[in-house]
């Protein structure tokens, strides 16, 4: 991914996406916002401590990079979940301009434009996948137990399911995330690794003394896309993650917690 400033603002975009003229996107930084403290600066989370007047804004700041009013923003409502809502009209600006009317939602999927995509991260993998021909997206949120229950396949089935999407046109793009050498694991997690990808031991874990592992998301995410059927020069790795960078992006593991949200925005801006 590359650095982008946007009306003030640096977020983070992939190259290949922004070549696409039916959809927009980001991912934010730490930078550009208004918050302060453990929030500095562009926090997205109203539920980690800070100030809601700050969180608003930078909001508000988000959306001039998207070009879209914050009333078209739809927020996912994440617990480590498969679940996925199917974005409509009705549901323009839930988790902004009014409540939210669903829980346990880690998966968003529209065809309409205009309707703006927003899920959150502090290390955890952010799932972009676009539908060319059928004009059709999803964002997803897939932590390990996401990844575990394959939340890449389970987006891409439900985009089957409601607009006809074949993982052979897909464009995925795993967003910025924790590496394989920041995300140690213990053993119990390892095994649910082992048992839900046989044969890929060795392509997944690194084994450490004292029954730690080092677990590669972006390679697990990679092989659940390609299990999918899509094709492997459609799926683009982020490249950069978030543990390394502490000062650019927030990180759970970086901060022990301390920490606000970043946020993955995904809009389509014409239908078939």
């Amino acid at each position: 991914m590359e650095k982008i400033t946007v009306n003030a603002v640096p977020v983070l975009k992939f190259p290949e996406l922004e070549k696409l003229d039916f959809i927009k996107h980001c991912f934010s930084t730490r930078e550009g916002g208004v918050s302060s403290g453990i929030f500095e600066s562009m926090n997205l989370s109203f539920s980690r401590g800070d100030v809601k007047e700050n969180v608003d804004e930078n909001f508000r700041r988000i959306a001039a990079v998207m070009n879209e009013p914050v009333s078209n923003f739809v927020l996912s409502e994440q617990t480590h979940t498969t679940n996925i809502h199917v974005v409509s009209k009705e549901d323009a600006g839930i988790g902004l301009t009014r409540p939210k009317p669903y829980t346990d939602i880690d998966g968003l999927i529209t065809n309409i434009p205009h309707l703006v995509l927003s899920c959150f991260f502090a290390d955890c993998v952010p799932l972009y996948i676009i539908d060319p021909k059928n004009k059709a997206i999803g964002l997803s949120h897939s932590g390990w137990r996401g990844t575990a229950a394959r939340m890449g396949l389970v987006t891409i089935e439900k985009m089957r399911e409601n607009y006809g999407s074949s993982p052979g046109d897909l464009i995925c793009g795993i967003g910025p995330s924790i590496c394989q050498s920041c995300y140690e694991i213990s053993r119990d997690v390892a095994e649910v690794f082992i048992r839900e990808f046989p044969g890929y031991k060795d392509t997944l874990l690194k084994a450490k003394p004292n029954d730690k592992y080092n677990l590669n998301l972006w390679e697990t995410n990679k092989i659940i896309f390609k299990e999918a059927g899509v094709k492997e020069e459609n799926i683009i790795l982020p490249g950069i993650c978030t543990c390394c960078n502490p000062k650019l992006l927030f990180s759970h593991r970086a901060s022990k917690g301390r920490r606000g949200n970043l946020g993955a925005f995904l809009c389509l801006t014409q239908s078939d």
